[in-house]
C-alpha cells in the first residue's frame, strides 16, 4: 500500500506479510545467488522431497526426544509457505496443520511456484517482508541485482527477523551470513573461495528515508484499517511533517541531560479537521528509546490540560460566571475511602480569591477543585465523553475531584480533538488523515460564548503573567490560546495551543513511563509548541480571535479582592504570621529553560522569569546569582532578565538564606520571525 501527502508527494510504502499488501516479483527476478542462499539455509533438499522432508523430520523427532525439547530443523520450505498462507500456529497440532496444508500445496504446485511464494513472504527484519522489499529498503536495489555478500546476508534473517535485522542487530547478521556461506559450500553453489571473498566483502547498508520517520506509526495504522490496497493520499503536508520532526529532534536532545527521550505533535487544520502533521515517536527505528510506540495514541495523564473544559461546562450550566471570584485557600474533601483530599497548587502556596481568569490562566489546582465539586465528577465525565475522550472509561468515583488535574488517562489525538472543539467554539468534527472519508456533520457542545471567554482567557499573556512570566514560550506575536499540563512525578508534560486556524498538540517524555528531572509542561513540551506555531504564521499573520460579547468579559472591583467569607479564614491567618525559614519557591532545583532569542534580536531583555520566594512577613529579600547581587525586594517576587548559562540562585532575608540551582539552554537555530521567547516559568501542573 503506497501513501502520497496532501500534494501527492510521496511517503513510502508499508509492506506486510499478506500477499494483498506485499510487494511481489517474480522468482526469475531474483538473483540466483539468494534463491541459492535460502534454500541451502533453510531447506537444502528442497528439489528431492515432497512437502515433508522425512529424514529430517525423524531426526528432529530423535533430537527432541533425547533432549526433552524442541529441537527443531524439520520444517521444508514448504510447511513455511503453508505456515505464513493459512497463518498456522506452532507446536505438535500446528506442525501437523502445516504437513497437511503443505501436502495440498504441493500437489497443486510446482516447487518454482512454492519458491516463488516463500521468497516473496519471508520476514525479513522490522516490518519487512519479501526479498524485494528488503533488497530495496536495506541497499536500495532490486532483488535481480543482490550479489552474494548482500544475498548470503538476506538470507540469514529469516532465522530471526528481530534479532537478525542489519540496521539494529549488524554483529549478529554478518554472523549469521558467515553460517548461510558454509551452507551453500556444502550444497556445492558456491565455492570455498567464492566463500572467503563474500564474507570479506564490505556490504553498506543504505541510509534510512528519514522522511517518515516520525509518521511510519500514523501509515502502519492504516494500512492496518483494511483499506483497499493501491494509492492512498492522506492529509499530511510532508514539508510541515519533517519541519516538525527536525525540531522535535532538537528540543529532545536540548533536554536529554533532564532524562527527556520522546515526543509527539500533532498539526490540525481547524476548519477541517485534517490532521497536517503526525510526530509518534522522533524516530520509528530507534529501539534504545521505544521508538516503535505511537506517542499520538498512548494513554498518559494530562496534567492541568483539561481544566479549560471544566471551566467552560461551569459557565454553561450557570455554576459560575465570569466574574465569579474563587476561593485559592487551604481546602479539604471527604472522599470515598473515609479520607480528606487536599488539593495544593504547584508552588504549595495560596492565593486567596483569584478570580476565573487568574485561576485557568495561572493553572490554579486548588479553585480548579472547588469549581469540579460544584459542577459534579459525574457530570464533568459526561462532558469529557461527549468531547471525545473515549479511554475516560471508569466510574466517577475512580477518578474523583482530581479529574480536573489529570487523574485520568487520555490520548493526545484525543487532547487535540477536543482544543480543536474548543478553537471553533464547541463546534465539533472528527479528525481526518485520509481524502476520501466521508466528512461528518459539525456537532455543536455547549454554547459558543462561553467557549470564547474560555479561548479570551487562555490567550491572556498578562493573565499568566503570574505563574509564566512575561515573554514565555507561550507568548506568540499574534492571537493564540494555549495551555500546559504536567503529569505527577513529571512523567508526561503537555502543551496545546490553537489560532483560528490551526491546533499543536505536542506532549514530550519518556515512552518507559520514566520520570523527567524537573520539566514541567512549559519547559519540555513549551519550546517545541513554540517552534510548531511561529513556523505555521512565519510568513503572515492569523486572524483574531473573535471575542465575547462584551457581556461576558469580567468586571472586577480595582484593589485587593474581597475576603471577608469565612472561607478566607486559614488563608488570612497565614497571610499574618511568618512563612517560617525563607525558601526559594522557583525555579526548583534543576529547572531548565530554554531562551530562543539571538544576541541582537531587537526583542531581547523582553524574556523574564518571575523568581519567587517565601519569607517572613515584612522581610526585604537579597537576591544573588552566581554570587552577584541582582537587588532587593520587600516582594515575594523578582523578575530577572534571561541569558543562557548555569546558574546558582541565593535568595536571603533575615540571616536565612535559600539556594537552587537552574540552567538556561540557548537554542541552537534562531527562529526567523522577529520575535520569540524563553522556556520561562515551570510553574504549572
Amino acid at each position: 500500500m503506497t501513501f502520497t501527502d496532501r500534494s501527492g508527494a510521496p511517503l513510502g510504502t508499508i509492506l506486510s506479510s499478506s500477499s494483498g499488501d506485499a510487494v511481489s516479483v517474480p522468482i526469475e527476478n531474483v538473483s540466483a545467488q539468494f534463491v541459492n542462499a535460502i534454500v541451502a539455509t533453510e531447506d537444502a533438499r528442497f528439489l528431492s522431497h515432497g512437502a515433508v522432508d522425512l529424514p529430517s523430520a525423524l531426526r528432529a523427532a530423535w533430537q527432541t526426544a533425547r533432549c526433552l525439547c524442541n529441537a527443531g530443523g524439520a520444517s521444508t520450505i514448504d510447511m513455511q509457505v503453508a505456515r505464513m498462507h493459512f497463518r498456522l500456529g506452532s507446536g505438535i497440532r500446528g506442525k501437523l496443520e502445516q504437513i497437511w496444508d503443505a501436502a495440498r500445496i504441493d500437489a497443486g504446485s510446482g516447487k518454482r511456484d512454492v519458491l516463488n511464494a516463500y521468497v516473496n513472504r519471508i520476514p525479513m527484519g522490522g516490518d519487512l517482508y519479501g526479498v524485494e522489499a528488503a533488497a530495496r529498503t536495506y541497499f536500495g536495489i532490486p532483488a535481480s541485482d543482490l550479489d552474494l555478500a548482500q544475498a548470503s546476508l538476506l538470507a540469514g534473517i529469516p532465522n530471526d527477523p528481530a534479532g537478525l535485522d542489519p540496521r539494529t542487530h549488524w554483529a549478529a547478521a554478518r554472523a549469521r551470513q558467515r553460517i548461510v556461506l558454509d551452507r551453500m559450500v556444502a550444497a556445492g553453489t558456491i565455492t570455498r573461495a567464492q566463500r572467503l571473498i563474500a564474507s570479506r566483502e564490505t556490504v553498506h547498508l543504505r541510509e534510512r528515508d528519514d522522511r517518515l520517520w516520525g509518521a511510519q506509526q500514523l501509515l502502519f495504522k492504516l494500512a492496518g484499517g483494511n483499506r483497499a490496497g493501491g494509492r492512498v493520499r492522506t492529509t499530511i503536508d510532508a514539508q510541515l511533517q519533517r519541519f516538525v520532526q527536525a525540531q522535535a529532534v532538537d528540543v529532545v536532545q536540548a533536554l536529554s541531560a533532564h532524562t527527556v527521550t520522546q515526543a509527539s505533535a500533532l498539526v490540525i487544520d481547524n476548519r477541517t479537521g485534517d490532521v497536517l502533521a503526525y510526530l509518534g515517536s522522533l524516530d520509528y527505528f530507534d529501539d534504545a528509546y521505544l521508538g516503535r510506540n505511537d506517542g499520538v495514541n498512548s494513554l498518559r495523564q494530562p496534567g492541568s490540560s483539561l481544566k479549560p473544559f471544566l471551566y467552560e461546562y461551569a459557565l454553561e450550566r450557570g455554576t459560575l460566571r465570569p466574574d465569579s471570584i474563587l476561593a485559592d485557600v487551604p481546602s479539604s474533601y471527604a472522599i470515598p475511602d473515609g479520607e480528606m483530599y487536599s488539593p495544593e497548587d504547584y508552588d504549595r502556596r495560596f492565593s486567596g480569591p483569584v478570580t476565573v481568569r487568574t485561576a485557568l490562566a495561572n493553572s490554579l489546582n486548588v479553585p480548579a477543585v472547588r469549581v469540579l465539586s460544584r459542577v459534579g465528577v459525574p457530570a464533568f465525565l459526561d462532558r469529557l465523553h461527549q468531547l471525545g475522550f473515549a479511554h475516560l472509561q471508569r466510574v466517577p468515583s475512580y477518578y474523583g475531584l482530581g479529574l480536573t488535574l489529570g487523574a485520568g488517562e487520555v490520548t493526545l489525538w484525543d487532547l487535540a480533538q477536543a482544543y480543536v472543539t474548543l478553537a471553533r467554539g464547541g463546534s465539533a468534527i472528527p479528525l481526518r488523515t485520509v481524502f476520501g472519508d466521508s466528512p461528518a456533520m459539525p456537532r455543536q457542545i455547549g454554547n459558543p460564548d462561553d467557549w470564547r471567554f474560555i479561548t479570551n482567557i487562555l490567550s491572556d499573556r498578562y493573565a499568566r503573567a503570574q505563574a509564566f512570566g512575561i515573554g514565555s514560550v507561550l507568548d506568540m506575536p499574534f492571537d493564540a490560546a494555549v495551555k500546559t499540563g504536567t503529569s505527577s512525578g513529571y512523567r508526561d508534560t503537555w502543551t496545546v495551543g490553537y489560532t483560528p486556524e490551526f491546533t499543536v498538540a505536542v506532549w514530550v517524555g519518556n515512552f518507559s513511563g520514566a520520570p523527567m528531572q524537573h520539566i514541567a509542561g512549559v519547559s519540555g513540551a513549551g519550546p517545541l509548541w513554540n517552534r510548531i506555531m511561529l513556523h505555521l504564521y512565519e510568513h503572515r499573520e492569523p486572524p483574531r480571535f473573535t471575542r465575547p460579547p462584551q457581556s461576558m468579559l469580567e468586571r472586577v472591583p480595582a484593589g485587593p479582592l474581597p475576603h471577608t467569607s469565612p472561607v478566607y479564614d486559614e488563608w488570612r491567618l497565614q497571610q499574618e504570621q511568618t512563612t517560617g525559614p525563607l525558601r526559594v519557591l522557583f525555579p526548583h532545583d534543576g529547572d531548565v529553560f530554554e531562551d530562543t532569542l539571538t544576541p541582537t534580536d531587537p526583542h531581547r531583555g523582553e524574556q523574564q522569569i518571575a523568581l519567587r520566594v517565601s519569607r517572613p512577613r515584612g522581610a526585604i529579600v537579597r537576591w544573588l546569582l552566581n554570587g552577584s547581587l541582582l537587588g532587593t525586594s520587600a516582594a515575594d517576587a523578582y523578575y530577572w532578565t534571561v541569558r543562557p548559562g548555569a546558574f546558582t540562585l541565593t535568595a536571603s532575608a533575615k540571616g536565612v538564606s535559600s539556594t537552587v540551582r537552574f540552567t538556561v539552554i540557548a537554542r541552537r537555530h534562531g527562529i526567523k520571525r522577529g520575535f520569540s521567547v524563553t522556556a520561562a516559568d515551570s510553574k504549572t501542573n
